[in-house]
């Protein structure tokens, strides 16, 4: 179990000392014991109120995390469970119109239980005014963050941290662009008391959320701090209306020789692969993980990052077969991106996109297809780096037309040599020969055109 914390103590371990300022909560009338004269209702309230210190379930204002000023919503778990009634539909409506009046991101700390049962449906309606909210938000251009404490279940954490840019799972987390959870935490659609009594648990929980790619980070409490303001520091840091520059390449070898030469050296298994680039291309990086819709893939990273001040995002594959969850998750970080003005580097190198039953099964033609068309589709500048294998469409799938680059260690081809040459029934020992017929090597593709240029080792 984690340390469930009220509202406002919440608010004050992930803020600035003495930065928050409440938001004015709008009047609402409502007849004796609310709209449904639920007998007992107001009674219930009021208890709620002697014992939080609060009259509803949402706090919300304004404060600064890390320097950085954002609009926070804050769930008070003890009054009636966190759950969303009317006037929580009024105050989180109000915080999201603030939030876009005044260009600020919106950072939401949720623990609810769902909707108010003493409301009926009036309180199940309120999922729909968040959900219009999270959406007007995110036409603005105005990033999304959702901390899922204990507990955060039913339309709660369907609307307010259950997903991003593929649609979520109902409305306050299926708005985030990112979702964190505390260690521990209980998440999930269905609450403890409706779930089937045989339900693997592991499934309601944070680390299983997170393992099904609905989280990006499982954060503990004396890091979240730290971790937010990092993420408002990079979402508020200055775009680029250029594309970004290359990497430079990490290996300091000659282009090869022949086409077989570049594949030796693109299956080098000392070959820098993606995780060096990107830890010396950025200053600050910050993960995503996930597909929101059950999957990940530890061969593809993504996230956002600063380099020289700048907001980047990225999406790199690691030098594995890419699986389906690895292209949704990029498609989804370039979409964000997309979205929020920044620009975006991917770095290309996979001997192909997965091609087992699973994938299959997975959807792998439809997840590489959503990936080409986010990326043809992208209003801000992508840059491409190919750092090691291009395996047919499964690397295309990443890189930027017009803005590609290569390293000597690397090759693109329109599939493996080996398969090419079984493709034209050919001996296995012409393989050497086929690659050197495809013109694989990283300066057969700049004459090609394929690529812009060839880049080196950072000069000093």
């Amino acid at each position: 179990m984690t340390t469930r914390l009220s509202a406002r103590a919440a608010i004050a371990s992930v803020t600035d000392a003495g930065s928050f300022a409440e938001l004015p909560a709008p009047r609402r009338e409502s007849p004796a014991d609310g709209p449904l004269a639920w007998a007992g209702y107001d009674a219930s309230r009021a208890r709620a109120a002697e014992r939080t210190g609060e009259q509803e379930s949402v706090v919300t204002g304004t404060a600064r995390l890390g320097g950085h000023e954002a609009v926070l919503v804050s769930f008070e778990f003890g009054f009636l469970g966190g759950s969303l009634g009317q006037r929580t539909g009024d105050r989180l409506e109000a915080a999201y119109a603030h939030a876009r009046a005044h260009r600020l991101p919106l950072v939401s700390l949720i623990a609810t239980g769902g909707s108010r049962m003493q409301e009926g449906m009036l309180a199940l309606t309120q999922l729909q005014r968040v959900a219009r909210q999270s959406v007007l938000t995110r036409a603005a251009g105005l990033a999304q963050l959702a901390v899922l404490r204990d507990p955060t279940t039913g339309g709660g954490w369907a609307t307010l941290g259950a997903g991003a840019d593929v649609g979520g799972w109902a409305t306050l987390g299926a708005g985030a662009d990112v979702v964190l959870a505390l260690p521990g935490a209980q998440v999930g659609f269905a609450g403890s008391r409706v779930r089937p009594a045989d339900a693997d648990p592991a499934a309601y929980c944070a680390e299983g959320q997170y393992a099904a790619g609905h989280v990006d980070a499982v954060v503990p409490a004396a890091h979240l701090p730290g971790t937010l303001a990092n993420w408002l520091r990079i979402l508020a840091a200055p775009r680029s209306g250029e594309p970004v520059e290359p990497p430079a390449a990490l290996a300091d070898v000659r282009p090869p020789a022949t086409g077989w030469d570049a594949v030796r050296q693109a299956r080098d298994p000392g070959r820098p692969r993606a995780e060096a680039y990107l830890d010396a291309y950025f200053e600050l990086r910050l993960h995503l993980s996930g597909d929101r819709a059950g999957g990940t893939d530890p061969g593809m990273l993504c996230g956002f990052g600063l380099r020289e001040g700048r907001a980047v995002a990225y999406a790199a594959q690691c030098g594995t077969a890419t699986r389906p969850a690895g292209y949704r998750t990029a498609a989804r970080v370039v979409r964000l991106a997309d979205r929020l003005g920044i620009p975006v580097l991917t770095l290309v190198d996979t001997p192909g996109a997965a091609n087992d039953a699973a994938a299959e099964h997975a959807g792998a033609g439809a997840a590489i297809a959503d990936t080409f068309a986010a990326l043809a589709a992208a209003t801000v500048p992508v840059t491409t780096l190919l750092i090691g294998e291009g395996g047919s469409g499964g690397a295309l799938a990443l890189a930027a037309p017009g803005n590609t680059w290569v390293t000597p260690d690397s090759y693109f081809s329109v599939i493996a040599p080996e398969l090419a040459a079984a493709i034209l029934k050919r001996p296995e020992s012409a393989a050497p020969a086929t690659a050197d017929q495809l013109r694989i090597r990283p300066q057969d593709l700049v004459a090609l055109g394929v690529a812009r240029g060839i880049v080196g080792p950072a000069t000093r």
